[in-house]
């Protein structure tokens, strides 16, 4: 393994840490289509480009479910 390797992993690591956050939509996410969501991340806010099965206005609070890459993440609408 290579040492740009060990940092690849690692942020792969951070990424799927934030599987089962609740973050809040701060720009629509349409169906099939990038949209953004703020999520706690290291004791701050951090946004990411979100993606979902369905269309989700601004301002839902929403769950991730997955990790799509550092910096993007798949979610679905919050219960409550």
């Amino acid at each position: 393994m290579k040492a740009g390797d060990v940092a690849v992993n690692a942020i792969g690591g951070a990424a799927e840490s934030l599987i089962g956050t609740i973050g809040r939509v701060t720009v629509s996410i349409p169906a099939n289509g990038p949209g953004e969501v703020l999520l706690p991340v290291r004791g701050g806010s951090e946004a990411f480009a979100a993606w979902s099965d369905e269309p989700i206005p601004r301002h839902s609070r929403v769950i991730v479910v997955d990790a799509l890459s550092a910096r993007s993440v798949l979610v679905t609408p919050s219960p409550v």
